[in-house]
């Protein structure tokens, strides 16, 4: 059950803070979220401005293992070499505002963003879920344990559960979907599923939908580990054959059930139904959901049409980089055309840990062989795609990682997490043009103006989806808990 706060005064649906009280009472009563929540749809929440509700979709891009800002959006051209490191700046599109060299690219896009230089939070460590969730605080065990009951959902699945109750009929795509793969899953023997983009106790039916990408790359590229050792891997981040296709049929869509499977299943209502007789009430919401979203997908050919990339010009696909990511952020457009409203890119470990985003050694050879060039083009490219195409202003872009990484380099010329102060960047969906947030020190170790967290950032991100911030959520023990946790909308992003 979701509950707004506010006032008394009577919402958009013409509900008062008390008919949402009862609405609760109602539940206890037997009334379940769904009875409920076909009375009434969730966009009932004041409009507090403007911009509230301008963003039609999101793409979340997810660098794991997080950027360094200082080679990033935060150069410190003036600190010493040890912590300036070997990136100069570069002017921009915006007079007094550089960023790094190796995105000269995005440089001439920053009068399209808001750059956010104050990002803080108390937690050094691959924290996906904290700053992706509500969850108020964060222990490493977290990390490794998606499923661990003390998660809460994430922003992708909060969107896709308030959508749903906005909506007439089923979606013809998914409303939350994940691209390229299952994050993590693709680090070598040693990876482990990180916890992150999964619904928690919304139930499973509200986790992203994964699409799959099962080429590897067409270049081959040298990882190197501490202690000498190094591994020649042909990484798909790096480069890729434009032949090569995305797929949700091998994804998992929904209980592990595969849209494969979907098709072979004839008796696949039959078997919902004898499923139903046996299981508890959210479990039967999650496979009717479940049942609902897969017969869409089938009937509809909007999902295989998104995926087909290939039918999109050479010259548009290598304006976003003939790279994973690249083709990934051009995917997500597609998939945002087609009426998807959450889509994430993650920009993944690949082949072995720690050797991709995750700098704590021989950072500079990875930023300037794959790391920077692609992220370069294929953000770039989606800005101006979506500009190009009239979709930006209705479609909010989020650049976004764990933490950031520390000001000084260590003895395997690497820098190390570092969350107390970091960068991101966003753009459309009513995101302020040509706008900086935030200062760092001299260092680029902490905050000196305006500390945003990240909890900040998903009560923004939610506030211009047209989702009240203040809304409460109701888990599986009935505790009232708030979407964006102790985030505040920040009327400065917008």
């Amino acid at each position: 059950m979701l509950e707004v706060l506010g006032s008394q005064r009577r919402l958009c649906g013409g509900l008062t803070r008390r008919d949402w009280l009862q609405a609760g009472t109602l539940g206890m009563l037997g009334f379940g979220l769904d009875d409920f929540l076909r009375l009434q749809e969730i966009q009932a929440a004041s409009v507090v401005d403007q911009k509230f509700g301008q963003a039609k979709s999101c793409i979340l891009l997810l660098p794991y293992g997080s950027p360094p800002q200082h080679e990033t959006f935060d150069p410190k051209p003036l600190a010493p070499p040890e912590i300036r490191g070997e990136f100069a700046p570069v002017s921009t599109s915006v007079p007094g505002v550089q960023i790094s060299e190796g995105l000269p690219k995005i440089a001439d896009v920053v009068d399209r963003l808001t750059i956010v230089r104050s990002m803080t939070h108390p937690y050094p460590v691959h924290c996906t879920a904290y700053v992706t969730s509500a969850i108020p605080d964060y222990t490493p065990d977290l990390e490794t344990r998606p499923r661990d009951p003390r998660h809460w959902p994430y922003i992708g699945s909060i969107v896709d559960y308030v959508e749903e109750q906005r909506a007439e009929g089923v979606a013809e795509v998914p409303r939350n979907i994940a691209v390229p793969w299952k994050m993590n899953s693709r680090g070598g023997e040693a990876a482990s599923v990180q916890a992150g983009p999964y619904a928690a106790f919304l139930g499973q039916a509200y986790d992203p939908v994964l699409t799959n990408f099962p080429d590897e790359g067409i270049r081959q590229i040298i990882k190197q580990r501490p202690y000498g050792t190094s591994h020649p891997v042909k990484d798909p981040y790096a480069g890729i054959d434009p032949g090569s296709r995305f797929h949700v049929g091998g994804a998992q869509l929904r209980q592990s059930v595969t849209l494969d499977r979907l098709r072979a299943g004839l008796s696949l209502r039959d078997q919902l139904s004898s499923a139903r007789r046996r299981i508890d009430q959210l479990a039967t919401r999650t496979l009717d959901r479940h049942r609902q979203m897969a017969w869409s997908l089938l009937s509809s050919p909007k999902l295989d049409e998104a995926l087909n990339i290939q039918s999109e010009s050479n010259t548009e696909r290598e304006n976003y980089g003939m790279t994973l990511f690249g083709q990934s952020c051009l995917l997500a457009r597609r998939l945002v055309e087609a009426g998807s409203k959450f889509v994430t890119v993650f920009w993944d470990e690949y082949g072995h840990l720690n050797t991709d985003w995750d700098t704590h050694w021989n950072q500079n050879h990875r930023l300037k062989g794959w790391l920077l060039p692609g992220f370069d083009a294929a953000f770039s490219g989606l800005i101006m795609d979506l500009e190009k195409r009239a979709m930006l202003d209705e479609t909010l872009v989020v650049w976004m990682s764990e933490h950031g990484r520390t000001p000084t380099f260590n003895r395997e010329a690497g820098r190390d997490h570092w969350s107390r102060v970091y960068s991101i960047a966003m753009a459309g969906g009513g995101v302020a043009a040509g706008n900086v947030i935030g200062e760092s020190d001299a260092r680029g170790g902490d905050v000196l103006d305006k500390p945003v967290s990240p909890k900040d950032i998903l009560a923004t991100v939610f506030h211009l989806l047209g989702i009240n911030a203040d809304a409460l959520v109701h888990d599986r023990l009935g505790r009232r808990l708030p979407i964006a946790g102790t985030g505040k909308v920040r009327s400065e992003i917008f």
